[in-house]
């Protein structure tokens, strides 16, 4: 009976073959990802052994924290990676990984799981398992991430004696199919199957290579056509950036180049903010119908005649159409064509972007609206109010590139008044707009430090946070420490959680007016300063710019109506409307109509 690789293959290549452990360790590395984000136990111990030599193996403070963590990383980086325990490791990951199906993220999330031989049964540790079940269950985690939508799969040992299983291989391709369909992939690794033989692979020349792949879709040629002739009739065109381009710099290059050949201006969607440098003078800033307060938003409304909506959302989501309060004039324009895209690596919409470079004549007369004169008054106090306006200012002043993460609630809403610029991570701002998850500013935060210290740039990381979203993360600050990483934090503090507060109930009281935040921040070696006015902050901010670590600047906020900015006051307004008050439901029609 051949019962070994080597009576049934030969020694060479029984000598030959790779642990799984190696395969995984090289398959990582190949993809690009010199950091896995973790967090460590028993299942997982020969997973990290085997990892470690080849990438870092960062630890995070909790497994949902890990999770954010490898979003981040392929928001930036292209994909991104999570390792943690069987079950009790796993599961605190499916926020995470419900953010990364949401977002369009290729995160690998990486789980121990039993040896195949402690599979009978016993129920093992860490297995969801009712004391008065009469059955035992390996697979909860898996049906998890499945109802999620998440590809999965537990990779499987030997099966035939003599012949060595192929897990390395099914790894590399689960993989593969999160990098090109980027959507994230779950994979439970048995623990004895890290350190066994599997068929040895032959990784492709470079991570472009398996991406190589035939454009079969055709009328490429017919489409140019149309929008030529759209455009020939067209005196004030634009081109409406969405967000499904955001892994895809080759396109994003091709549409700065289109716009600026044919001076035609552009604008993003709410989602596809940060893409793009908006002090670049085509750029007419993030639209939003209604919540908007950039300069060009009177002329989309007022001006524009022909709309080229190009890889946005196949189905809208509200918060990114003016919350479906038929303001958004971009979602309801007639005269436009739709370039949603659907081909892989978004071939289809390279082609017609190509074709429109070379067949493309008229060059078209655009001057930018003017900006809004905008008095900062230094002695006012700082809040909600001005702070998209006072970092605008702050930004135009100094050469240090700003890159934004806004913690989801009214941080997030406040910076879309800000005027981001590009950084050499690609983003100017940061943060999970389709999904909204609460809690993942300063595990985004952390990657972008790491990448902006590998990088060696004048940039700097900047998180503007609330009570809830800081206490929610606090835990994460310690790595700051640890990475010897530099960070600035905006906590904007009110003691509520406010953003859709429609009571004074307990639970809208996420602080204590006894918290001291300094100390906490002495605590990481860190530096904290209260300010409240406009030019005691400016003077804060710039110089938290020239210190190490982390700096805190805390910032008194008032949770009335007049400290807020434009885009809270509009949608706690909508959020009471559509709650049944009466009184803002009037309010809301009378802006609305």
């Amino acid at each position: 009976m051949l019962d070994s690789y080597e009576m049934n293959l030969g020694t060479a290549y029984n000598q030959s073959l790779p642990s799984l452990g190696d395969v995984i360790g090289d398959v990582i590395q190949f993809f690009g990802c010199e950091r896995v984000y973790g967090v460590g136990g028993d299942f997982a111990a020969n997973l990290i052994a085997a990892i470690a030599p080849r990438v870092a193996v960062c630890p995070s403070s909790n497994e949902m924290h890990a999770g954010f963590s490898a979003c981040a990383k392929a928001e930036i980086d292209g994909i991104g990676f999570c390792l943690t325990t069987y079950m009790v490791g796993s599961l605190p990951c499916t926020s995470a990984a419900a953010l990364a199906v949401t977002e369009g993220l290729p995160v690998v999330f990486i789980s121990g799981a039993p040896a195949e031989t402690e599979v009978a049964q016993m129920a093992i540790h860490h297995t969801l398992h009712p004391s008065t079940a009469w059955k035992t269950q390996y697979d909860n985690a898996l049906d998890a991430f499945a109802a999620l939508g998440v590809k999965v799969e537990r990779l499987q040992g030997q099966r035939t004696p003599g012949y060595p299983n192929v897990s390395g291989e099914r790894f590399y391709q689960l993989v593969l199919q999160a990098y090109k369909t980027k959507q994230p992939v779950f994979i439970e690794i048995p623990r004895d199957q890290v350190i066994q033989k599997t068929q040895a692979i032959k990784l492709p020349i470079s991570i472009d290579a398996p991406c190589i792949c035939q454009h079969v879709l055709s009328g490429a040629e017919l489409v140019v056509d149309a929008i030529v002739t759209k455009l020939a009739s067209a005196q004030y065109p634009l081109l409406y950036i969405g967000d499904r381009l955001k892994h895809n710099r080759q396109l994003q290059q091709l549409l700065l180049n289109f716009a600026r050949k044919f001076n035609i201006p552009f604008a993003t969607s709410w989602f596809a903010k940060g893409l793009f440098d908006e002090s670049e003078p085509l750029c007419l800033g993030a639209y939003n119908g209604i919540f908007s307060q950039t300069s060009g938003r009177l002329y989309i409304e007022e001006k524009v005649d022909y709309i080229i909506d190009i890889a946005s959302s196949i189905v809208p989501q509200d918060s990114n159409i003016a919350f479906a309060t038929g303001t958004h004039k971009v979602e309801t324009f007639a005269n436009k064509t739709l370039l949603k895209g659907g081909a892989l690596l978004e071939k289809d919409l390279l082609e017609i972007l190509q074709l429109l470079m070379q067949r493309q004549q008229k060059v078209f007369n655009f001057s930018a609206p003017s900006a809004a004169k905008s008095t900062l008054n230094l002695q006012d106090p700082l809040d909600f109010n001005n702070l998209a306006q006072t970092l605008n200012h702050i930004q135009r002043r100094i050469s240090t590139q700003l890159v934004y993460l806004p913690e989801v609630g009214n941080s997030y809403f406040a910076s879309y008044s800000l005027q981001v610029r590009q950084s050499s991570v690609g983003r100017g701002w940061l943060t999970n707009p389709w999904y909204g998850a609460m809690g993942t500013a300063l595990p985004y935060a952390r990657v972008v430090a790491q990448r902006l210290q590998d990088n060696g740039e004048d940039e700097r990381a900047v998180v503007i946070i609330g009570d809830g979203g800081f206490h929610f993360q606090l835990n994460e600050l310690i790595h700051f420490l640890k990475d010897n990483t530099d960070v600035t934090i905006i906590y904007m503090r009110n003691n509520v959680f406010h953003l859709g507060k429609s009571g004074d109930q307990a639970i809208y009281h996420c602080n204590d007016q006894r918290f001291d935040v300094a100390a906490l921040m002495r605590s990481y070696q860190g530096y904290a300063h209260t300010v409240a006015s406009v030019a005691e902050f400016i003077s804060a901010f710039k110089a938290t710019l020239s210190r190490s670590g982390i700096s805190l600047l805390e910032v008194p906020a008032q949770p009335t109506d007049e400290r807020q900015c434009h885009e809270i006051r509009l949608l706690n307004l909508y959020i009471k409307a559509k709650n049944g008050h009466p009184q803002a439901q009037q309010e809301w029609q009378a802006l609305t109509n």
